[in-house]
């Protein structure tokens, strides 16, 4: 197997409302880039909030009394911690300078994803970008319309960037996904000596996104999508969402 990544340049900054999936298209056809069946369109985040008008801007933010308390121990914008919890279900853990919380997607994450890095400055005072709404559907809205235009089987993934807690540095995960098994469950396969395997299951969509990410970078690269074209499976498609492990299944929360 042979799989290539290539980023699709020519992207231009996504603004509120934007018709992400026809900017997407433009630039593939610009480049002379035609997906084959089978090819992965990652996509970040990032593009994808902007076109859904994601966006808060914190000069219009009144901070709670919880807010501001705790915003003193995290020694966080007020304003700022308000959106955060707005946009989660139970704070997890925190320290002065970070703030994890479970989001309300089920996303054990710092800051809820609340985000002020690359973010347009015309989009407010004080903006800050939020999460997708609903990263699958996203990602499945995205996949509908490239495959009607391509009249191709493709594939979406909706990635971001986030840290981990046992090792430095961020890596691209799934935030939505579409067209393909987020999880390969390989349970019951066979190992190189014949032993059944019993636990393992891969994250194929996580592993995708983290390629991806070389080529996307994190600072001023502006490269918000990359075609990756190789890939194989048999898998039934399944969302992002079924990478999430189960609060009963989690020893680390």
């Amino acid at each position: 197997m042979v799989v290539t990544l290539r980023p699709i340049p020519g992207i231009p900054l996504v603004r509120p409302r934007d018709d992400l999936a026809k900017l997407l298209i433009l630039a593939c056809e610009h480049q002379g880039i035609l997906p084959a069946p089978g090819d992965v369109l990652v996509v970040a985040q990032k593009v994808v909030s902007k076109a859904e008008a994601r966006y808060v801007d914190l000069a219009t933010v009144m901070p709670s009394a919880r807010a501001q308390s705790l915003a003193a121990e995290v020694e966080k914008d007020p304003r700022l911690v308000e959106v955060i919890l707005g946009e989660s279900r139970r704070v997890v853990r925190r320290r002065p300078g970070v703030l994890i919380v479970e989001h309300r997607l089920g996303f054990v994450m710092a800051n809820a994803g609340v985000d002020r890095s690359n973010v347009d400055p015309k989009a407010g005072a004080e903006p800050v970008l939020l999460l997708p709404r609903d990263p699958d559907g996203s990602a499945a809205h995205l996949l509908a319309r490239l495959s009607a235009h391509f009249g191709k089987k493709l594939a979406v993934i909706v990635s971001d960037s986030w840290g981990r807690a046992w090792r430095h540095g961020t890596v691209g995960i799934a935030l939505g996904a579409a067209g393909l098994p987020a999880v390969l469950d390989l349970r019951g396969r066979p190992d190189l000596f014949g032993h059944d395997l019993r636990v393992s299951q891969t994250g194929f969509a996580d592993e995708i996104a983290s390629a991806a990410s070389v080529l996307m970078g994190q600072a001023a690269e502006a490269t918000p999508a990359v075609l990756v074209s190789g890939l194989s499976w048999s898998a039934p498609s399944t969302p992002a969402s079924a990478l999430l492990r189960p609060p009963e299944e989690d020893l680390f929360r």
